[in-house]
């Protein structure tokens, strides 16, 4: 069975699902094409899309003017209600103590490549691992915030290879697809 506007919530899109190439693969092979792929879906299948402001500006990087107008005209574009949205004390709670866990495993590797032979190499490897211990798997941006709390506030679910956004979504009980699970729900994986 296809996906249709009466069975899928309202999709809220992350800037990943263009750009990540395990995503766009499903779509197309530039940004472009993904996205006029996407757009193609979502007349198809009369899906309520929505991209917050933050992603759509965060879009205009990396797609043509061409690509981003065709983008407002076929998805709503809005930002998340910053003031009216209430979220579990727990969610941070958990988000600051993991923080702190990454912090500190940064702090060790950062010890680890100081006790090390200084080279370009060394430098290049620890700001790798460094940005594993501290970013991986976490929400790190204003724009992935935008993605949760937006789809918050429309009960919808998120279309989003970020794993930072899936953990902090599924922590608020927000539905999570990757692009291969979207285009099964909707019966379109070619």
């Amino acid at each position: 069975m296809s996906g249709t506007l009466n069975d899928l919530p309202p999709i809220v899109v992350d800037t990943s699902i263009f750009v990540n190439p395990d995503s766009r693969r499903y779509l197309g092979d530039t940004v472009d094409e993904a996205i006029f792929a996407f757009l193609h879906l979502v007349r198809e299948h009369g899906l309520r899309v929505y991209l917050p402001v933050s992603i759509f500006n965060e879009l205009r990087h990396f797609a043509t003017n061409e690509a981003i107008d065709a983008l407002r005209a076929h998805v709503i574009v809005r930002a998340p209600d910053l003031f009216g949205l209430q979220i579990p004390a727990a969610v941070l709670h958990f988000f600051i103590r993991d923080v702190r866990q990454r912090i500190d495993r940064g702090l060790r590797v950062a010890e680890q490549a100081a006790r090390a032979e200084s080279s370009d190499e060394t430098v290049r490897r620890l700001r790798e691992k460094y940005r594993e211990a501290l970013r991986s798997g976490i929400v790190d941006s204003v724009e992935d915030l935008d993605v949760i709390l937006l789809a918050k506030e429309l009960h919808g679910a998120i279309l989003s290879a970020d794993m930072g956004i899936q953990n902090m979504a599924e922590t608020l009980g927000i539905e999570v697809l990757n692009m291969r699970d979207f285009l099964l729900r909707l019966g379109a994986l070619r």
